[in-house]
């Protein structure tokens, strides 16, 4: 028999409750070599994110991209570090705070959510552990990834199905894998960019970036390539844009095999070459501003831009804790909880005292303990 964990253990009366998971990707607890050392190790060493041969890829791993990496790695994300840490983690954490504020306010029952990352801290684990501390029994799963890859959403799945594993007791689950064309989603996109050309005016070119994939996983049949023309597609229609006036592209690559094209570099180097004075920037398929968005975009980019000719890149920031983005998210999760005791309007917390207060009773009068 597998090692089942039962704590906490049962006990009759306990008020159950609804648990929201929101994921994202990661960060080193510190912007040092040695930190972002094990932070890569752990997000490297997932079958999901590098489909290499096992073997072949770790002794790689090991034995040079963790030797050579973590070192620049460092340099960057002390770019973007701040007195409270990670750009990435606090905007994920004022994410989830406001989440639970709006969905506190709008639904009947009681609702914990708890902020994971699928590598470092806090760990998908840890959060789930804090939701069965909370007697929650019911969870939606909302990977913070718009657009969906088997690199990222589906870590998600495999992490949290693989924590829930060794628990006796499984609670009722539900995972939301991509929200890539949801009104809600494109609308606060639209409205971040014209906030931004209301206080700042129109650059000569907007380009959509997003994190790049190696063009095999298209190949494959992952649909990422897909959603992410289809989210670029959406907000440019939204915007009257013509063809001409905006570009997606892809960043980040790494390493000598092809990935999705356009890539984002290439095309702002050319766009230097033609003298465009301004152009801005949004990546829309990150939902909180991290290195990637930070350093990658508003500082690497944009230099590359400048000494290829061009004048100034202006970046659009993420939508973080945006009110249209968290009023978006928490529709999202109630239309994903419906039908669950939290989301009935005939739902209250006195009722579920009552009615945890009958099974404690019955359970008494049948003998048991607790």
């Amino acid at each position: 028999m597998p090692p089942f964990d039962s704590s906490p253990q049962y006990e009759h009366g306990l008020p159950e409750s609804l648990g929201v998971l929101l994921v994202n990707l990661g960060t080193p607890d510190e912007p040092t070599p040695d930190a972002v050392r094990r932070y890569l190790r752990q997000f490297l060493s997932d079958p999901r994110v590098v489909e290499f041969s096992r073997l072949l890829w770790l002794v790689a791993l090991h034995g040079y991209v963790l030797r050579t990496r973590p070192a620049a790695s460092a340099e960057a994300y002390q770019k973007v570090w701040t007195e409270q840490g990670s750009p990435l983690l606090l905007h994920s954490i004022d994410i989830a705070d406001a989440v639970q504020e709006k969905l506190s306010a709008r639904l009947s029952g009681a609702v914990n959510v708890e902020l994971a990352m699928s590598y470092g801290k806090p760990s998908i684990e840890t959060a789930l552990q804090k939701m069965f501390d909370q007697c929650v029994r019911r969870i939606v799963v909302l990977p913070l990834y718009p657009q969906y890859s088997g690199t990222t959403t589906a870590s998600v799945f495999d992490a949290v199905t693989a924590a829930l594993s060794n628990r006796r007791w499984v609670p009722e689950l539900r995972f939301i894998n991509h929200y890539h064309d949801a009104v809600g989603y494109i609308s606060a996109l639209v409205t971040s960019i014209r906030d931004f050309w209301d206080m700042h005016g129109r650059g000569e070119r907007l380009l959509m970036s997003f994190h790049g994939l190696p063009k095999r996983t298209l190949l494959n049949g992952d649909p990422y390539h897909c959603q992410c023309q289809k989210t670029a597609r959406l907000v440019a229609a939204e915007l009257e844009l013509d063809d001409d006036y905006w570009q997606l592209s892809f960043q980040s690559r790494v390493g000598r095999e092809e990935w999705l094209r356009p890539y984002t570099d290439e095309t702002l180097k050319k766009w230097g070459r033609d003298k465009m004075d301004k152009v801005d920037v949004i990546c829309p398929g990150f939902a909180a501003d991290c290195l990637e968005t930070l350093e990658e975009i508003a500082m690497t980019e944009a230099a590359l831009f400048a000494t290829a000719g061009g004048g100034e890149l202006r970046y659009i920031p993420a939508l973080n804790a945006r009110d249209d983005h968290i009023a978006f998210l928490s529709r999202t999760i109630e239309k994903n909880v419906a039908g669950w005791p939290e989301a009935s309007p005939d739902w209250s917390l006195s009722e579920a005292a009552r009615q945890m207060e009958k099974s404690l009773q019955r359970a008494r009068e049948m003998g048991a303990e607790r």
